[in-house]
């Protein structure tokens, strides 16, 4: 066994023993294993969001897609930084709400601003199928970074099934504050590696970045800029939008929020958070070098090409440690993401159905629940599935289509009815899933529409059908739901 397998082996550990030291002291009651008792200042929020931003996608799916997409590849560094901005004015209006009212989800929050536990459901199931498909990407990820980066030792469905157990167990004992310890871990080693590898490989095969892109350019003319057609510029806006709007949509977004100390640390997190994007350019490099490097079957599933490459440049004990930096890529979103399936499946759909239960009885019963989300994301990844970038699009495309109804609940005066919000998800959902499910584009259905139209991204596409219907409904049902709120207020009293 070589001394890489060492390394990989030791962060599969890590997780668990930082679990197991950072919930000494503490009572791991419902608010303590989900948001941390709202107790976490500028540092640990930041790593906590980063963490959701880091995962296995920044370490492969990001360097693959500009080995095999080319320029459009810059969208999410655009997308990253506009969400970085919507966050500065929408996470403190998030913090003040939820702790006022002593929320823990995301499902939460909706049921709350629309007095509709029902649709608090729908929230939780549409956060829940785009958690499972980004669980399916760190799982996907994990696999492919264990088997190459251990020479084929440890085989791909092994390391996911190793790593599936040690997240789970990890999640388990500590919940949130182990997330938030490893974080640190991670992300130093994320941030040291991928810069490296961005700068190394471009001057160790071409002489530097901008012989790089000579090179690039001479073999592949205009790969790294958009294309025509496809992933062009109309494709590239409207992904930006749509991405940038959606990014905190996600519900591992929200327990961040809630766990914070005060609105100013939500507020340095925003301001802070765009350098984390710089790294992704980095990324970008290394996939760009391995262009002319990969070849033949090697060059056939570009989300290896990070850890190929670096296979054929370092010795094995490097190679181990990028491999083990990329376990902890995978395990801290997976964690996060885990725990938020729980919360949204207990707190917010079977605890509608029995309201009777305790505190302690939905904080059992959420960790108890762990192990068989694990499963459920264990039989997706080994199912089969498209690449990290795909999934990550799809995934995206799905969950933004509660921004309409998110960001009108900010509003002093929202005239946005439940019935509003529960129409515009539906249809937004519905015309995603089809589109995407089918790999239909809006040329193939309106074979006439102008060239302009013709590659926009089908998200912004059902964003829009949702915000109409979403504003035909409330304007329809505004009369009925201000009776229906005046009732409960008379009930109450």
């Amino acid at each position: 066994m070589n001394i890489g397998i060492f390394f990989i082996l030791l962060f599969f550990v890590i997780p668990i023993i930082l679990g197991l030291w950072s919930k000494k002291g503490k009572e791991m009651n419902l608010e303590q294993w989900s948001v941390g008792g709202r107790g976490m200042g500028t540092l640990f929020i930041f790593l906590l969001s980063a963490g959701e931003m880091y995962t296995t996608f920044t370490f492969l799916g990001a360097s693959g897609s500009a080995f095999g997409e080319g320029g459009s590849i810059f969208s999410i560094v655009s997308y990253g930084c506009l969400a970085s901005v919507i966050s500065y004015w929408t996470f403190p209006a998030i913090w003040k709400y939820s702790k006022k009212h002593k929320l823990i989800s995301q499902s939460d929050f909706f049921t709350k601003k629309y007095q509709s536990p029902y649709l608090g459901i729908l929230v939780a199931v549409v956060g829940i199928v785009a958690c499972i498909c980004y669980l399916v990407l760190q799982f996907k990820g994990l696999g492919y970074i264990v088997e190459i980066t251990s020479y084929g030792v440890i085989p791909s469905k092994i390391a996911i099934w190793i790593g599936a157990i040690g997240v789970t167990i990890f999640v388990m004992l500590s919940g949130i504050h182990g997330s938030a310890w490893t974080s640190i871990l991670k992300d130093i080693l994320i941030l040291a590696i991928v810069v490296f590898l961005g700068v190394y490989f471009p001057i160790h095969y071409y002489g530097g970045i901008q012989p790089m892109y000579e090179a690039v350019e001479h073999a592949k003319p205009n790969f790294t800029i958009l294309p025509k057609h496809g992933m062009n510029v109309t494709w590239y806006i409207s992904t930006v939008i749509l991405s940038g709007i959606g990014m905190y949509m996600w519900p591992q977004t929200f327990p961040p929020v809630f766990a914070a100390k005060n609105e100013k640390a939500l507020r340095k997190n925003a301001i802070f958070m765009p350098l984390y994007q710089l790294i992704l350019l980095f990324a970008f490099f290394v996939g760009f070098a391995a262009i002319l490097q990969i070849h033949g079957a090697q060059a056939s599933n570009p989300d290896q090409v990070l850890l190929l490459l670096s296979k054929t440049t370092f010795d094995p004990w490097f190679v181990g440690i990028i491999g083990g930096t990329g376990v902890l890529a995978a395990l801290v979103p997976s964690s996060m993401l885990l725990m938020v399936i729980s919360t949204l499946i207990v707190k917010n759909i079977y605890q509608v159905v029995a309201p009777s239960k305790t505190e302690a009885q939905i904080t059992r019963f959420m960790k108890y629940l762990v192990p068989f989300i694990t499963l459920v994301g264990l039989y997706f990844t080994f199912k089969g599935g498209t690449s990290l970038f795909g999934i990550s699009l799809i995934a995206y495309n799905f969950i933004t289509q509660l921004a309409p109804a998110f960001f009108f609940s900010l509003m002093k005066k929202n005239f946005v009815t439940k019935y509003g919000a529960f129409t515009g998800i539906i249809l937004g959902g519905a015309l995603v899933s089809i589109m995407s499910l089918g790999n239909n584009t809006l040329a193939q259905i309106f074979p006439h529409i102008p060239q302009l139209l013709n590659d926009l991204n089908i998200g912004i596409v059902a964003l829009f059908v949702n915000t109409i219907a979403l504003v035909v409904v409330s304007l329809l049902t505004k009369n009925s739901t201000s009776v229906n709120r005046n009732t409960d207020l008379l009930i109450e009293q």
